[in-house]
């Protein structure tokens, strides 16, 4: 299989480089077309890698891609998760090359979606092509890949829901993670979950003269800080009632595991371009985004941005919060008890809104699992055999709970990405180490896999 991936390799890139190229920002409604034709892309490159099928099925918002190639009944099936559609790539003027013009610099690809996700899913359909080239495939595969996971998944669960045999599977496999870094493999068993609204404050029935109605009349703005400020404490603890209740507490001994992951805590400042951290006191680095709930704010909007002055005191102020949370926190029940303590500490000089966006549960997967150990032993043979750090991922893959609920079956975060890949940023990159180490790891956990299997 090397000898197959090092021959495709240009070609491999060439093709990831035309996904790229397509602006598949499924935010944006001016993007719809290219969404469109970015789900077809993806449909004709798993036909081209050996599939036996591949269709594109319609929902209310951007479809869904799906393929199979299915060789033995009696063999294990692994499904492969992933997303076509990217973060927008505003701002534009940041990027040192255009977003949507992949570029190579420092043995690195920079594109919006190189990592996040289309570089890590098109791995998975170069390694079956590779399989199937190859004649190594050990057992079946079934592919996913949507349309709507940078929107929150909205229509996935109907998919999932109404194609329950279509999707049976025995185990998922998802690339939309990192490792520590290019010479330390590891393996992502756990994701926060997510909790993400926007809330609106309103003030007078119209913008206001700051002069003649300034010191009488509230300003949203004011307002709005003051009570986003309110939400933590002096240790950065969060003040919302009921907000901890039912975080899951680990020992003193899973914490002190967690720390032994290599971290460099110059290098993470000095790559954020920052002089200190800031955090939730009593934890460190690694545990503040892997094991504790966080909430903050992803925008702040009101009154008069244009160029030059304009003094007015607003009549109404924004903001978009998202909210990490951990086991065995309830994405519903916190986006419960924050609507309730955001109107309650409200004052009544203005009128408050929340308005849900979208949001999913916390994972996690056992590392003494099957799945696990078949993903430890793909990393530690691709790795000439260096054992895989179990670690716990800071983002949110909302749809991954729901896999489990609907469909009975774990899934298993092997991802490639490095945390300097400045995912949802402007100069999004992704190496090309980590492209072709991810296509040259995948075949291996279906070997392992099957093997464990039987």
């Amino acid at each position: 299989m090397k000898t197959y991936i090092e021959q495709n390799k240009d070609r491999f890139l060439s093709e990831l480089f035309d996904l790229l190229r397509i602006p598949s920002v499924s935010a944006d409604p001016k993007f719809k077309d290219d969404m469109r034709r970015c789900a077809e892309a993806v449909k004709e490159s798993i036909l081209k890698a050996g599939a036996d099928l591949a269709e594109i099925h319609e929902t209310p918002g951007h479809p869904v891609v799906y393929g199979e190639k299915l060789i033995d009944p009696a063999l294990p099936t692994v499904l492969i998760y992933g997303h076509y559609d990217v973060q927008p790539a505003d701002p534009y003027e940041l990027w040192e090359t255009p977003p949507f013009e992949p570029t190579i610099r420092n043995e690195r690809i920079y594109a919006r979606g190189s990592c996040d996700d289309k570089g890590q899913f098109y791995m998975h359909i170069k390694a079956l092509e590779t399989m199937v080239a190859t004649g190594s495939l050990t057992c079946n595969v079934k592919i996913m890949i949507e349309g709507e996971e940078e929107v929150g998944s909205d229509h996935l669960g109907t998919f999932v829901r109404e194609n329950k045999e279509k999707l049976k599977a025995d185990v998922i496999l998802i690339s939309d993670t990192s490792i520590i870094a290019n010479d330390v493999p590891s393996i992502e068993v756990g994701l926060r979950g997510l909790t993400y609204l926007e809330v609106e404050v309103t003030g007078a029935n119209r913008d206001l003269h700051s002069g003649v109605y300034g010191g009488a009349v509230a300003n949203p703005i004011n307002v709005l800080c003051e009570m986003i400020a309110s939400m933590k404490d002096e240790n950065n603890h969060i003040t919302i009632p009921g907000f901890y209740d039912k975080v899951q507490e680990l020992s003193a001994e899973e914490r002190s595991l967690m720390n032994e992951a290599p971290f460099d805590l110059d290098e993470y400042k000095r790559d954020l371009a920052i002089d200190e951290l800031e955090g939730e006191t009593g934890y460190t680095t690694i545990e503040r985004t892997g094991i504790r709930p966080t909430l903050d704010v992803n925008g702040i909007w009101g009154g008069y941005t244009g160029e030059g002055a304009k003094t007015v005191l607003p009549s109404k102020a924004y903001a978009k919060i998202s909210m990490r949370l951990v086991p065995d926190q309830n994405n519903d029940e916190i986006l419960d008890i924050f609507t309730k303590h955001f109107l309650s500490i409200a004052p009544p000089s203005v009128k408050v809104v929340v308005k849900p966006h979208h949001g999913g549960l916390p994972y996690v997967t056992p590392v003494d699992s099957v799945e696990y150990k078949a993903a430890e032993l793909a990393m530690k043979e691709a790795w000439g055999g260096k054992q895989p750090v179990p670690t716990r991922g800071g983002g949110s893959i909302p749809i991954v709970a729901l896999f489990e609920q609907e469909l009975g079956v774990k899934s298993i975060l092997m991802g490639f990405g490095l945390d300097i890949d400045a995912l949802h940023s402007p100069n999004e990159s992704y190496g090309l180490f980590n492209f072709y180490k991810g296509i040259e790891t995948i075949p291996l956990f279906f070997k392992y896999y099957t093997e464990l299997k039987k």
